[in-house]
C-alpha cells in the first residue's frame, strides 16, 4: 500500500473573525450571574492556539476593531504563542461579540457581529505573505456566511488549483444555522469541503445539511474528492477516510463541561499529527486528545496534558485506548 497523502512539513496559517466572548460562571444563569467572564471565541483562532500548544509554528490572520475588545482578543490569541502580526486594525468598524447562555446540557451562543471588522475581510487575505511559506492553509464554514467578501475569499482559496499554491487547504465544513439563510448553506458548504484537501464535518451537522440518515461513508460518498476527510461522530469516534484506507478512532472518556471548542480543538491535534509526521490513528487520537482539553473547560481553549501523557496515550494498544480517561493537566 502506498503512503498516505499528508501536506509538507511547516507552518499553518489560519484565516476567519475572533470575536470577544461573555459568559457567566459554570452553571451560573445569565439572566442573574452577577459577573461575565470575558474570552476570545472564533474558530480558526482556536485552532491556532491548539496548534502553537502542540508545538507547530502558526499565524493567524484576521481583522478586529480598533477597540479595547480588539485589542484584549489579539494580545489573548498572541499570548498563546500564535503570529497575530498579520492582523488588520479595522478604524471603522467594531470587533464581534458573542455572549453565552448556559441551557442545561447545551449553551446557546447569541452573536453581535454585524458589519464587525472580520466580516469586512475579501479574497487579498490570501495575498499576504506568510501563505507563500504555509504548508497548510486553514479555513472553516463560518467565514463564508459572514459576508459577500467572506464568501470570496474561502471561494477564491478553494478553487485554486493545487498547483498553483504552495500550501494544502485545510476546511471544517463548521455549519452555523444562525448565520445562513434558510435552505442557503447545504449547497454552499458541500461544494466548498469537496473542494479542500483536508476536510472536517461532524457526522451530526453532515445529517442536518444533507441527509438525516447519513453514515459516516455515506458523507465519503458526499465528499469524495478531500485527499484525507475526518468524519466526527460526537463524543463517539472519528473516522478518516483517504484513497489509501479508512481509519475509526474512539474518542476518549471525558466529563464534559462545555462542547464549544471541542471541535476545533480535535482539528488542530489532528493537523498537528500529520505535520509531526503521525500515521493517520495516531494523528486522530492526537485530535481526541486535544479535543478533551477543550471539553473541560467553559471557554473554548483549555491546558493539553503534559507531553508524557500524551505520548502515553498515543502509545497504548489499541484494545486499551478506548478504556482511557482524558488526563488534563492544570
Amino acid at each position: 500500500m502506498k503512503s498516505v497523502w499528508r501536506p509538507a512539513q511547516g507552518a499553518v496559517v489560519c484565516i476567519g473573525e475572533t470575536m470577544a466572548a461573555l459568559a457567566p460562571a459554570p452553571f451560573e444563569s445569565l439572566e442573574t450571574a452577577e459577573a461575565l467572564r470575558v474570552s476570545v471565541a472564533g474558530a480558526e483562532s482556536n485552532v491556532a492556539m491548539y496548534l502553537a500548544d502542540l508545538g507547530i509554528p502558526v499565524s493567524w490572520l484576521s481583522a478586529l476593531g480598533d477597540d479595547a475588545l480588539g485589542r484584549r482578543v489579539r494580545a489573548a490569541v498572541g499570548a498563546a504563542g500564535v503570529d497575530v502580526s498579520g492582523v488588520r486594525r479595522d478604524p471603522e468598524r467594531p470587533t464581534g461579540l458573542l455572549v453565552k447562555e448556559p441551557a442545561g446540557p447545551r449553551t446557546r451562543v447569541h452573536y453581535y457581529r454585524s458589519d464587525s471588522a472580520a466580516a469586512a475581510l475579501g479574497p487579498d487575505v490570501l495575498d499576504d505573505d506568510k501563505l507563500r511559506s504555509a504548508s497548510v492553509v486553514h479555513l472553516t464554514g463560518v467565514t463564508p456566511a459572514l459576508s459577500p467578501s467572506c464568501r470570496g475569499l474561502v471561494a477564491k482559496a478553494l478553487t485554486t488549483p493545487p498547483s498553483e499554491r504552495p500550501y494544502a487547504i485545510s476546511f471544517d465544513v463548521n455549519h452555523r444555522p444562525a448565520l445562513w439563510p434558510s435552505g442557503a448553506a447545504a449547497a454552499v458548504l458541500r461544494d466548498l469541503a469537496d473542494r479542500a484537501d483536508i476536510t472536517f464535518v461532524g457526522l451530526d451537522e453532515a445529517q442536518e445539511l444533507w441527509d438525516a440518515g447519513l453514515e459516516a461513508a455515506d458523507v465519503r460518498r458526499l465528499l469524495p474528492h478531500p485527499c484525507l476527510l475526518v468524519v466526527k461522530d460526537g463524543g463517539h469516534s472519528a473516522t478518516a477516510f483517504s484513497e489509501e484506507g479508512t481509519w475509526t478512532v474512539p474518542a476518549l472518556r471525558t466529563d464534559v463541561v462545555e462542547p464549544v471548542g471541542a471541535g476545533d480543538a480535535f482539528a488542530a491535534g489532528f493537523l498537528a499529527g500529520l505535520l509531526r509526521g503521525e500515521d493517520v490513528r495516531r494523528a486522530l487520537r492526537l485530535g481526541h486528545i486535544t479535543a478533551a482539553s477543550a471539553l473541560k473547560v467553559t471557554g473554548d481553549h483549555g491546558p493539553l496534558p503534559d507531553s508524557a501523557d500524551i505520548e502515553r496515550l498515543l502509545d497504548l494498544p489499541t484494545h486499551e485506548w478506548a478504556t482511557q480517561n482524558a488526563a488534563v493537566s492544570s
